[in-house]
C-alpha cells in the first residue's frame, strides 16, 4: 500500500477535527483529542497543522464542499418551485432521502472561534454570503413578483433563520423538530414579500460589511 500523501494526511486530520468537535465540543478540543479521532499521533497533527487556525480554516472549507456537492446532486437537478423548496428543506433537514450533515456543534464551535480569528470570521462569513447570493438568484427566478431587493432580503432572512435554529439546537439543546417552525416561517416570509413591493426606503447592501 502506497504511503499517504501530505494532502491525504491533512484531509484525515480535518475529518478527525470534525468528529472531535461534533462529539465533544470546543471546550474539550486539543491536539490529543484530534489525534484520537483521526487515528494519528499528536506529533503528526502538529506537523501538518502547527497553527490551529489553519486547521479550522480547512475544516470550514471541507464542510462547505460537502454542502456544495449535496446541493448539486439534489436541488441542482430540479427546476422551478421544486428547486427552491429542495434548497430550503435541505438546510432545515426536511428533505426526504437527503439528510443535512450533522455538523451543528462544529459550526457552533467555529462561530465561537471567529471572535479570536479574523481569518475564520471572514471565511465563514463569505460562505454564508455565497449561500445568500445563490438563494437570492433562485428567489428572483422563481418568484417574478419579487424585486431584486426583496429577493436579497429574503436570502438574508433565510440564513439568519437557518443559523439561528441550529445555534439554538447546538448551544442550548433545543429539539431539532423546531426546524418545522423555521421552515414554515420562510414560506410566510416569501408570501409576504411577494404580496408587497419595496416601499422605496433606503436600501441596505445585503451581506455587506462596514467599511473602514
Amino acid at each position: 500500500m502506497a504511503p499517504a500523501s501530505g494532502q491525504d494526511r491533512r484531509q484525515q486530520i480535518v475529518r478527525g477535527a470534525f468528529e472531535a468537535l461534533q462529539e465533544r465540543g470546543l471546550p474539550h478540543m486539543s491536539y490529543d483529542v484530534i489525534a484520537e479521532h483521526a487515528g494519528l499521533t499528536r506529533q503528526l497533527i502538529r506537523y501538518h497543522y502547527p497553527e490551529p487556525d489553519e486547521l479550522m480554516l480547512d475544516l470550514c472549507d471541507m464542510i462547505a464542499s460537502i454542502y456544495r456537492d449535496v446541493l448539486i446532486s439534489t436541488a441542482g437537478s430540479l427546476q422551478g418551485a421544486a428547486r427552491v423548496d429542495a434548497f430550503l428543506d435541505f438546510y432545515f433537514d426536511l428533505l426526504d432521502g437527503t439528510p443535512k450533515p450533522r455538523d451543528d456543534k462544529v459550526y457552533d464551535a467555529m462561530m465561537s472561534l471567529t471572535a479570536s480569528s479574523p481569518e475564520l470570521k471572514l471565511r465563514l462569513g463569505e460562505q454564508y454570503r455565497m449561500i445568500g447570493q445563490v438563494l437570492a438568484h433562485e428567489f428572483a427566478v422563481q418568484y417574478p413578483d419579487l424585486d431584486q431587493q426583496g429577493a436579497e432580503e429574503l436570502s438574508w432572512l433565510f440564513v439568519c433563520l437557518m443559523y439561528g435554529h441550529w445555534k439554538m439546537v447546538a448551544a442550548l439543546g433545543y429539539d431539532e423538530s423546531h426546524r418545522v417552525i423555521s421552515r414554515r416561517a420562510m414560506d410566510r416570509l416569501i408570501r409576504s414579500y411577494c404580496a408587497e413591493s419595496s416601499d422605496g426606503a433606503a436600501r441596505v447592501k445585503v451581506f455587506g460589511r462596514p467599511t473602514a
